[in-house]
């Protein structure tokens, strides 16, 4: 974009100014490095869920002092072979033997009092119920975005964290990120003025599963994939991307479970994990959240949101190469940002000191989990604490509920009910029934 270079940062000038979060810079966070240890030595990591995602995670976890990745799980044995060989040869290359063991249900996993704490990153539907289950065990949690798959998994969630006392972070990494700081200092300033619309471009709902069904591999359990979902899903390969150690061969694709409203919550939960978050957080409603929520036009691409106050924001796109992100526009301004660039009406509104840095993957911002041990370490909520990754999680799945009833809905963002909701079909989506012998509980 001409006037991105013109008045604003390019990709390499603004990954210099997120390359500091490496260091654990967090503008309202305190985030020490790790020279704190546990009485009992280092703190031991069990990973749930060992896919593409995770990957990222466990090069993150396994860069921080004091850390040790000792166990994990899935349900699909050549990921399990593969999560051994990754942390097996990291340590050795260290010049260190540590023992790593894997599993493919999570309760035994869960049962082994020598872990600390534990990652989960597995697919959405089984985030709340293994969530809490780690809780309950005494684990500390590091959770992926979105936080749950229905609205009363996180009000569940958010009670089992606080009653149980445990430390659970959500992996919303962009709140780490020194330019998303900068971008919410400068709303939260006053500096725009009254902020009247916002435009947090993240993709379309989810559709229907309409993909051919194949052979389940023999080392996947398709059963303990499907978990507490209750219909019948036949898989396919793009559910769980194929991988191979031998040759070595990761994911291609991010697993297309997310793309499907019988799974997932298709972009609005994927990337409005992150990019409603901004908002939310930018607009002091890390509490509360929309009081209307709509479909634009059939709902299938653009979902409306307003707040007490009259803002708007859409999730429609504000440029022509539809780039995921937010732009704030106010009374004396506007502000542009993703994790690309960094654009505003105003140079005074750009962040200082961008600098040149090689690029890297965005998932391993190392400051975002440094914040969680150092949690887990001082006994503090982390930078993303369960309230605030559930009240962003609310607003994506209250925009997938209104698209699918194509109408318009009222909710009290504090009591986190409808209002006028005389068929009770949107309360009906709060949550569903589980499969016969899973529980959230």
């Amino acid at each position: 974009m001409e006037k991105q270079q013109k008045n604003g940062l390019s990709r390499r000038s603004f990954i210099g100014t997120t390359a500091a979060g490496i260091a654990g810079i967090a503008m309202f966070s305190s985030m020490v490095s790790c020279k704190q240890q546990p009485a009992n030595g280092s703190l031991r990591l069990g990973f749930i869920g060992m896919g593409r995602q995770a990957l990222y995670l466990l090069d993150g976890f396994m860069q921080i002092p004091g850390v040790e990745v000792i166990a994990g799980c899935d349900v699909y044995g050549r990921k399990r072979e593969r999560f051994n060989l990754k942390v097996k040869d990291f340590y050795a290359a260290q010049g260190k033997n540590v023992e790593v063991q894997s599993y493919e249900k999570y309760q035994d996993l869960l049962a082994r009092e020598d872990i600390d704490a534990v990652v989960v990153a597995v697919p959405d539907h089984s985030h709340a119920m293994i969530s809490i289950a780690a809780c309950k065990a005494g684990k500390d949690v590091y959770l992926e975005k979105p936080l749950t798959f229905t609205i009363k998994e996180g009000q569940e969630l958010v009670r089992v964290v606080r009653e149980t006392g445990r430390v659970l972070a959500v992996g919303s990494q962009q709140r780490s990120d020194p330019n998303f700081q900068h971008a919410v200092k400068v709303v939260q300033s006053g500096a725009l003025g009254d902020i009247k619309k916002i435009h947090a471009y993240i993709g379309a709902p989810p559709v229907a599963y309409n993909l051919h069904e194949d052979e389940i591999p023999s080392d996947l359990n398709w059963d303990l994939w499907l978990a507490n979902l209750p219909m019948p899903i036949h898989f396919n390969h793009e559910l769980n991307p194929p991988i191979s150690l031998n040759p070595p061969q990761d994911e291609t694709i991010w697993g297309a479970w997310r793309w499907y409203k019988e799974m997932g919550g298709g972009f609005t939960t994927d990337w409005g994990a992150h990019m409603f978050d901004i908002a939310q957080w930018a607009l002091k409603m890390d509490h509360s959240g929309p009081v209307e929520i709509s479909p634009i036009d059939d709902g299938t691409e653009f979902m409306q949101f307003v707040y007490e106050n009259g803002t708007v924001l859409t999730s429609e796109p504000f440029d022509e190469a539809l780039t995921k992100g937010v732009k704030f526009i106010g009374t004396n301004g506007w502000i542009e940002i993703s994790r690309d660039h960094f654009i505003a009406s105003d140079e005074s509104w750009l962040p200082e000191g961008a600098g040149e840095a090689s690029e890297g993957s965005y998932e391993t911002l190392v400051s975002h989990h440094v914040d969680f041990i150092d949690a887990i370490r001082e006994g503090r909520d982390p930078i993303v604490p369960v309230e605030t990754g559930h009240k962003t999680c609310v607003v994506c799945t209250l925009g997938n509920i209104a698209c699918e009833l194509k109408r318009t809905l009222k909710w009290d963002p504090i009591a986190e009910k409808f209002i006028d909701d005389a068929d009770g079909k949107a309360t009906d989506m709060l949550h569903y029934k589980y499969r016969d012998g899973w529980s959230l509980l």
